[in-house]
């Protein structure tokens, strides 16, 4: 592999191309992302808990499937 091609697959990341950056640049974006993220969870936490806890709630007590062989006899009216 040429060294041009390595360099250029080592800085995709998700089909973006990332750019070469010293290391106070890449510090200071990576505790900035932290920061963000930080204020992100401040303000909408309880809707991020609220999401997942009823995706786990609905994986552990599913809703309940219609009676699959109902009772000719009983009739709902």
């Amino acid at each position: 592999m040429k060294r041009a091609e390595h360099r250029t697959r080592a800085h995709v990341m998700g089909g973006i191309p990332l750019p070469r950056l010293g290391d106070d640049a890449v510090i200071q974006i990576h505790d900035f992302l932290h920061h963000a993220l930080d204020l992100f969870e401040q303000r909408y936490g309880e809707q991020i808990d609220r999401f997942y806890c009823d995706l786990c709630d609905q994986a552990r007590d599913p809703e309940p499937d219609l009676d699959p062989d109902p009772d000719p006899d009983d009739s709902p009216f």
